[in-house]
């Protein structure tokens, strides 16, 4: 009878309900594993064992107006005068949109770190990282935990109020981490919050050439605004990355918009930069445009995106492009 009731007990759907962490920490782990055969570096699986460190995450409130173009905190609305924050729209975001945002796993940064580890990048400890457009800190929070110095560049205002509590930035784990709001490197202000001396310059669906340089007419707030031109922008990443430091571009990608239909600026994936431009800032080309397409739809099999209701035709409609750039030494 003990063997028997033992035997139903285990069984249960309750019990069974309780031992899986249905929570955002818990989905990003269980992403990890099923990604984890994926992972060919040494620093691709270590980014994928650290979602064994991330933090659970309360409920918090984030203010925004209509527009999108501003954010507040709890704390900064309630400050405001009642007509004014009469006037914004209250969002109240868990631990999915923590780490996912609108953009969806952070895990989806397993390809352009495993594409840097090709070119030498051996591990996270000691390295010095800019995310350009990081759009989630959930990524950035795994590299610091390893021990990066991490500066993420963000012009989102919705993201300096999301990531606004203590334990957001600062240490984490081995390493650093750092969110500076604003537009790099346009501003004085900005370029010198973020500093310099990178040995890893990365963005990841910002740096399109639809999002910049669009080949059809495309709505202003659909784009891309660098606020300096393209060879100030360029030699600016030069610049802030060591000697021997490497940037890449890296895009995903819908099907590209075909003429009979609305163009959407996103689904033009290639480096914004001209190939020559690049080289005359002082840049080594590794690679231009490289199609890491049959690999990112491999990854995104493993992430679940071709499955549930919102399910994409990975074959069809998702594409990559990596430019991967070093500063001779």
């Amino acid at each position: 009878m003990r063997l028997a009731a033992l035997l139903l007990l285990l069984a249960s759907p309750a019990l069974a309900s309780s031992a899986e962490d249905t929570t955002a920490v818990g989905a990003l782990r269980a992403e990890a594993k099923v990604a984890a055969k994926l992972a060919a570096s040494a620093p691709g699986k270590e980014f994928l064992k650290a979602t064994g460190s991330l933090p659970h995450v309360s409920p918090r409130v984030v203010w925004v107006d209509s527009s999108r173009t501003h954010a507040w905190t709890e704390a900064e609305a309630k400050a405001l005068a009642d007509t004014t924050r009469a006037r914004l729209i209250r969002r109240e975001v868990d631990e999915f949109f923590y780490y996912n945002t609108r953009y969806g796993s952070p895990l989806a940064y397993l390809r352009p770190i495993e594409i840097l580890a090709a070119h030498g990048l051996k591990k996270f400890d000691g390295v010095r990282l800019m995310d350009f457009g990081y759009g989630t800190a959930g990524h950035l929070r795994l590299m610091a935990s390893l021990g990066a110095d991490v500066v993420g560049v963000e012009v989102d205002p919705s993201l300096r109020a999301l990531y606004s509590q203590p334990g957001d930035q600062g240490k984490v784990g081995k390493g650093q981490l750092k969110l500076v709001d604003g537009q790099w490197p346009a501003t004085d202000e900005v370029r010198a919050a973020a500093g310099g001396g990178f040995d890893v310059i990365l963005s990841k669906n910002t740096l399109k050439r639809g999002y910049i340089h669009p080949e059809r007419p495309a709505n202003p707030r659909m784009l891309v605004h660098l606020g300096v031109d393209d060879s100030t922008y360029v030699a600016r990443l030069h610049d802030a990355l060591k000697p021997g430091g490497y940037a890449l571009i890296y895009n995903l990608s819908p099907a590209p918009s075909k003429p009979d239909q609305p163009y959407q600026p996103w689904s033009d994936g290639r480096c914004p930069f001209e190939r020559g431009l690049l080289e005359r800032a002082g840049f080594e080309v590794l690679a231009y445009d490289l199609d890491d397409g049959p690999a990112a739809r491999a990854l995104g099999h493993a992430l679940g995106w071709d499955a549930g209701p919102r399910s994409m035709d990975l074959q069809n409609d998702l594409f990559a492009h990596a430019t991967l750039l070093r500063r001779p030494l």
